[in-house]
């Protein structure tokens, strides 16, 4: 059974740094690709950033493009989004998310076959 659990999310000041890590167990995640998402209240769920691990390429919203790195870590089974200058608008709850198939879109919600539960990111102004 594939599980994806979030962890990291806080309050932060704008201009900060919080660290969000992804600790996914239960599939070859070497092979898929592995995404973050946000949804604040009352917005669609949008992506964030998205990477293969197989190849190392990443992708990112032109939102958080220069803000935010993600990456992973063989040893621990993990998944990390490092979000630096952050802003008030980057406050919602994050997701990370895993799909089978790297020839999906990156950017849609629909094509990840497996969530974890979310994380609270707050960015006060």
């Amino acid at each position: 059974q594939v599980q994806l659990v979030e962890s990291g999310g806080g309050l932060v000041q704008a201009g900060g740094s919080l660290r969000l890590s992804c600790a996914a167990s239960g599939g070859a995640f070497s092979s898929y690709r592995m995404g973050w998402f946000r949804q604040a209240p009352g917005k669609e769920r949008e992506f964030v950033a998205a990477v293969r691990w197989n190849v190392g390429r990443t992708y990112y919203a032109d939102s958080v493009k220069g803000r935010f790195t993600i990456s992973g870590d063989n040893a621990k089974n993990t998944v990390s989004l490092q979000m630096n200058s952050l802003k008030p608008e980057d406050t919602a709850v994050y997701y990370c998310a895993a799909a089978l198939y790297s020839g999906t879109y990156y950017w849609r919600p629909s094509d990840y076959d497996y969530w974890g539960q979310g994380t609270q990111v707050t960015v006060s102004s």
